[in-house]
């Protein structure tokens, strides 16, 4: 069989499940399913798998769903406890006083807040935090999901205090011999390394990833204002490129200095405060107020099954007591990642090894998940808000009750791309299908491969779900392409970074996630159709970024 054939085929279930999601508008309950049997079909006929590594691979998707629902609980349960205690509704008040602009809130609560909350916990809880806020100050469901989809761009190359890089690249490139010859060609030990790939990627980000504020600016009002116009956005553009550059600036030199873990983090967290002092002061705002149109006369497909109701103001709820436990949940996972508690707590695991007895295995750090942060502060938060009995109850009912529709859909999600991913489990020595795909756009690309790397790095972030994994899967691949062609290989894995980044906007899994939190699961499809644009110009904008890079400014 050709290698083209190969690689169409390996191609197909994304194809599929990517038609019926954007093509055909079927939610992810839907869709799924169909592109699990179709990776199942390929993965026994074609790739000649064993039923039992298929059934162990679908297994552990099984676990890897439970754990994203975990995430997802916990942010329902905090949004469901604000709500019945009333500080959303005093965040809401609060907030409209900083501005009441729809397009300013977007850019500080969205992309700001959500980029702090990327930079500290990453695996697509910021569209499961800000989602919910966004809706309960007054935005439709649909819009809520898209600001927190399109946020997850460019902080997450150094979400969750640098995964991608620290573990994605770095165990990735770990073990290969040719890396550690040319690190210490550089006169660097693989750490040094690693944070000069960051670096890289960082400069990338900061280039493109400027305009992104401007850009959720101008998607708000296109798609949701009474006029259907981008100028509208537009307007706001001394304001966004201000909230884009006071996030670039820290971010960059972060990257370049002290290292992956806190640039998305500590320039989200100052982003906030900054553009939120400006904006009370009248800093750079707009001369007209833009709003949504009346409720009555939004799209039906806006509206989710959680209720926007932010509930009522308590008349002793102070705004600093209302944000609490948004600061909490900061703090918490501040000290989980960066003190002794990470190793105490990333040693609590529930591990299911070599299941059936297969070389799969999966390790779940339950306790240093986000959702378990993030629950845990719901929980003091029922305190620290001196809630009632029915009220807490009421919380737990329902957050419980919107948990139900995520996990029709991640059911059938996580086990088809673990199939895929562990297709190279086969007994024709074929490697698995996401490595023949990318090893396929190689050899066809040639020296114009970086123009093309970072959307390889978008496609495994789009199936796995993760920036992380994407880099582990496709960074060594990547920079053996670089070698082989001669060219600055941290360059072209930088690329691979910002590519997965990229793909975020467009991963199912978050889509289904940032779905379910805001009551609109089944509606998918919906949602990636408007997030590709913004991802489409983050790749070309890569792509033609590093080609300059390497064949004009000859950087390495």
């Amino acid at each position: 069989m050709s290698m083209a054939l190969l690689a169409f085929l390996a191609f197909l279930p994304i194809l599929v499940a990517m038609f019926l999601l954007v093509g055909l508008g079927w939610g992810a309950r839907q869709s799924m399913p169909v592109g699990y049997v179709v990776v199942v079909i390929i993965g026994l006929a074609v790739w000649k798998m064993k039923l039992i590594d298929v059934i162990a691979a679908t297994i552990e998707g099984l676990w890897i769903a439970a754990t994203l629902l975990w995430i997802i609980f916990g942010a329902l349960l905090l949004l469901a406890t604000l709500k019945h205690s009333g500080a959303i509704a005093t965040i809401r008040a609060g907030f409209i006083k900083v501005s009441p602009d729809r397009r300013i809130q977007a850019i500080i609560l969205g992309f700001l807040f959500g980029c702090f909350i990327e930079g500290s916990s990453g695996f697509g809880t910021p569209a499961a935090v800000v989602g919910p806020l966004l809706l309960a100050l007054g935005f439709p469901a649909f819009a809520a999901v898209i600001v927190g989809m399109v946020t997850q761009s460019t902080p997450v190359t150094f979400g969750a205090v640098g995964t991608p890089v620290l573990v994605g690249v770095g165990g990735g490139l770990t073990g290969s011999d040719a890396v550690m010859a040319h690190a210490q060609s550089l006169g660097m030990d693989f750490t040094q390394y690693l944070h000069s790939i960051g670096a890289r990627a960082a400069n990338f980000h900061t280039i493109i990833g400027f305009v992104m504020p401007l850009i959720i600016a101008m998607m708000l009002t296109w798609i949701f204002g009474k006029n259907r116009s981008w100028r509208e956005g537009l307007e706001v553009w001394p304001f966004a490129l201000f909230a884009g550059i006071v996030f670039v600036v820290p971010y960059v030199i972060l990257a370049n200095t002290l290292g992956p873990e806190f640039p998305s983090m500590i320039s989200g967290l100052l982003g906030v405060g900054i553009t939120s002092y400006a904006a009370s002061k009248g800093f750079l705002q707009p001369k007209k107020i833009w709003d949504f149109d009346d409720e009555s006369k939004w799209d039906p497909s806006w509206f989710g099954t959680v209720s926007g109701d932010p509930g009522e103001i308590r008349a002793n709820m102070p705004l600093i007591k209302a944000w609490t436990p948004y600061v909490l949940v900061g703090i918490v996972l501040l000290l989980t990642r960066l003190t002794g508690l990470k190793g105490i707590l990333t040693a609590i695991t529930i591990d299911h090894n070599n299941i059936l007895g297969t070389s799969i295995s999966h390790s779940w750090q339950w306790v240093f998940s986000p959702g378990c942060m993030i629950g845990l502060v719901a929980v003091i938060t029922w305190f620290l808000h001196q809630m009632k009995g029915e009220e807490i109850k009421a919380a737990l009912k329902e957050a419980a009750g919107q948990l139900y529709g995520a996990s029709m859909a991640l059911i059938f999600t996580v086990p088809m791309v673990r199939v895929f991913i562990r297709s190279g489990l086969n007994d024709i020595g074929l490697d698995s299908m996401p490595i023949l795909l990318a090893k396929f756009v190689a050899d066809t690309a040639g020296n114009a491969w970086p123009a093309f790397a970072a959307v390889i790095g978008a496609l495994g972030a789009m199936i796995a779900g993760s920036n992380t994994v994407s880099n582990m899967t496709f960074g060594l691949f990547q920079w053996t392409v670089a070698d082989l062609l001669g060219i600055s290989q941290r360059i072209v894995v930088a690329v691979q970074a910002v590519g997965g980044a990229a793909g975020n906007m467009i991963c199912v899994h978050n889509a289904v996630a940032a779905a379910a939190v805001v009551g609109l699961i089944g509606k998918e499809g919906l949602i990636l159709r408007k997030t590709f644009l913004p991802t489409i110009y983050y790749l070309v904008a890569v792509g033609v970024y590093a080609m300059l890079a390497i064949y004009v400014f000859g950087l390495s």
